[in-house]
């Protein structure tokens, strides 16, 4: 896997992730439904926290530990601060964009995991 493939992979799980517990949230999940119960956030939280330890996976292959803790890092808030702009003007879309981002990049990393 390259650096390239690694990072993108990265920032896709964690955009994926911080939607998913934003949504999980009453404020943004009503942006989204229009309803305000919230049936699923404890499966959102719980989907959202996989997804953010799973993004680190990439950045330890590539780098290591060190480097590529604090690559994760990194990614993490690019990854924030993606999610906290598509939310603030396109909350659908962004959901939208976080399942098939999310879902591309999980079956990418079970692909570039399993060579």
């Amino acid at each position: 896997m390259s650096d390239l493939v690694a990072g993108m992979l990265s920032l896709a799980l964690a955009f994926a992730g911080m939607a998913a517990l934003a949504f999980a949230m009453e404020r943004h999940y009503e942006q989204l439904t229009g309803a305000r119960a919230l049936p699923p956030a404890r499966r959102l939280r719980c989907l959202g926290a996989a997804l953010l330890l799973v993004s680190a996976l990439p950045c330890v292959r590539v780098w290591g530990v060190t480097v590529g803790s604090v690559a994760w890092l990194g990614f993490l808030s690019a990854g924030a601060i993606v999610c906290v702009a598509l939310i603030s003007a396109a909350p659908r879309w962004a959901a939208r964009a976080a399942a098939v981002v999310g879902a591309a990049a999980v079956l990418a990393l079970g692909q570039a995991f399993a060579r």
